[in-house]
């Protein structure tokens, strides 16, 4: 028999909602849980997710790629030719670092965002960059070392670092991206607890969720300071070459082959189902990272490697992200109208040179989890700042997504959401004057 699950109300936290579901299919199995299971957490965007299916919701939760825009018939095109003339191969186990070929062409792409000096043999091409990222903290994170990340930060990574029992200490940002003196400064009080720092993680491109990039003249003193104080840089940038006018900043692996591991995905200027990303290892860790990332996946799917290859080599796969720039920018447009069309006084919000994301801080006090219920039954969806930060205080932030709805969807997204908010408002200063 399969035991009742109760319904938990709204309004209580996930926290509890997980301690009832827990308590409602105890059994004898759960004695076997390691103790690291019980750190890896449901992800709030996966539910979210899940609800934004619901017919007549516009959702303003997924980072998702306009699929719509690739030529879908021409992909399907090369899937077609690669099984049935290369079946044989494309069906069969591959190498654990990926093909060769998709490996110089990864190098490729990395330059056209200014990193020149790429060896294929240092690229290990992975099942999405989310597993790049879990094999960072397996090749370099003991439980109770502390990594450092921008608050806020991708939860994905968030949920990786959980599940390695590390301690994640959060660096402010402003808007011109993570703020160096406050990333010296944490450097020094993690250390003088007694924390070993061992990366710092960073989205400097269109962070997820803000949409902040890290300001170009910011990123050489970020890099001294982590190699100054021996503290490994991880860059996630699967954003980067969706710049709105075209000009990408170059990232903080140029130039710094020896202090940066670059991880890239294809998933934001192709497609996401494919799951093929890639890390850019400086050489000296290489080898422990590929055997790490073997022993994950075996090898990356050959299939998708030689789809994406193909790709590159038979689309105009620059125009393509041309297309992609200009259709997010007239998204990201439509958004940033509507929130000053509609949103109240006192809410603030990102304005985005790429990528798929704008954030929205409301005044002090007011936690955006509760309104996600509140969101829904007014037919929109977002995701609440709180699963973006290592942090359990509530926060007064949210995030938005423009990159898979249509700009009138858009409009009409943020018109439903601005009342909720104005509502929350009031009640939040009602309460204030008593």
């Amino acid at each position: 028999m399969t035991a009742h699950q109760p319904t938990a109300p709204a309004d209580l936290s996930t926290e509890t909602e997980v301690a009832l579901e827990r308590a409602a299919t105890s059994h004898r199995h759960h004695e076997l849980f390691s103790a690291r299971a019980s750190k890896i957490k449901q992800s709030a965007v996966r539910d979210v997710f899940d609800i934004s299916l619901r017919p007549g919701l516009v959702s303003l939760a997924g980072g998702n790629p306009f699929l719509q825009s690739l030529p879908l018939e021409k992909i399907g095109g090369m899937a077609y030719k690669l099984v049935t003339e290369h079946g044989l191969t494309a069906l069969q186990y591959g190498g654990g670092q990926g093909m060769e070929k998709l490996r110089e062409q990864i190098c490729e792409v990395m330059a056209e965002e200014g990193i020149t000096d790429a060896d294929p043999g240092n690229v290990v091409v992975t099942v999405g960059s989310q597993s790049a990222q879990d094999v960072a903290c397996k090749v370099f994170c003991n439980p109770g070392d502390t990594v450092l990340c921008e608050d806020p930060t991708y939860v994905g990574a968030l949920n990786t670092f959980e599940a390695y029992e590390v301690s994640v200490e959060a660096v402010a940002m402003d808007d011109r991206g993570l703020v160096p003196d406050e990333l010296r400064r944490r450097i020094a009080e993690v250390r003088a607890a007694g924390g070993n720092i061992k990366f710092l993680y960073t989205i400097p491109n269109f962070n997820n969720p803000s949409g902040i990039t890290l300001a170009a003249e910011r990123r050489e003193e970020i890099v001294q300071i982590c190699q100054e104080a021996n503290i490994l840089i991880i860059e996630d940038n699967p954003y980067g070459l969706l710049r709105f006018d075209g000009r990408p900043i170059p990232p903080l692996r140029a130039g710094h082959p020896a202090d940066v591991i670059y991880m890239g995905s294809f998933s934001k200027i192709l497609a996401p189902g494919l799951r093929i990303g890639w890390a850019l290892v400086p050489a000296h860790l290489q080898r422990r990272f590929y055997l790490a990332s073997e022993a994950v996946t075996l090898c990356p799917p050959t299939l998708n490697q030689m789809l994406v290859s193909e790709y590159l080599d038979g689309h105009d796969w620059r125009g393509q992200i041309t297309n992609y720039r200009d259709l997010y920018a007239e998204r990201c447009l439509a958004m940033l109208s509507a929130l000053a069309e509609f949103m109240p006084p006192g809410v603030t919000w990102t304005r985005p040179d790429g990528g798929f994301f704008v954030w929205v801080t409301l005044p002090p006090g007011i936690d955006t989890y509760p309104l996600l219920h509140r969101a829904i039954d007014a037919g929109v969806v977002f995701i609440p700042g709180a699963a973006f930060t290592p942090s359990d205080e509530p926060s007064n932030r949210l995030r938005l997504a423009f990159s898979a709805v249509a700009g009138d969807r858009i409009r009409e997204g943020v018109r439903r959401l601005a009342p909720v908010i104005a509502e929350a408002i009031e009640a939040g200063a009602a309460e204030r004057t008593g």
